[in-house]
């Protein structure tokens, strides 16, 4: 079982994006700073104008990595986290599980589109190939 975040007021957008298939990035009006993870106040000019966009969901992979190691009971292993450059959000990179391809062959530079994991009232991001 995977553990849920906390939903707080400046998560809950990127959290519950995945349920209109969007995934959801905070942005300063002010300064249109992208900020992730979200937060209510800008971290550059300090402004409280936040708020949630959605970027059109695609990405290049930044960096990755294979896990061999089942840590948890029922845990498929091998398993790919890849750290990719959201586009439409320029400094932020999500992290998340790669799916529909083999693990192995995940590569840096790689194109990635966001697809969603529902789990209660929470939809995790994975990332897979844009073919």
């Amino acid at each position: 079982m995977r553990p849920l975040p906390e939903l707080t007021p400046e998560n809950t957008p990127f959290w519950t994006g995945g349920a209109e298939g969007k995934l959801n990035i905070a942005f300063c009006n002010a300064c249109s700073k992208a900020i992730h993870p979200p937060q209510l106040i800008c971290p550059d000019c300090w402004s409280e104008a936040v708020e949630t966009r959605a970027v059109p969901g695609t990405g290049t992979v930044y960096s990755y990595t294979v896990n061999h190691q089942q840590w948890a009971p029922g845990m498929q292993v091998p398993f790919a986290l890849a750290v990719v450059d959201v586009d439409g959000a320029p400094g932020v990179r999500v992290t998340a599980e790669v799916v529909g391809i083999d693990p192995e062959n995940v590569a840096i530079g790689q194109k990635m589109r966001v697809g969603f994991l529902n789990i209660d009232d929470v939809w995790f991001p994975r990332w897979e190939p844009v073919r």
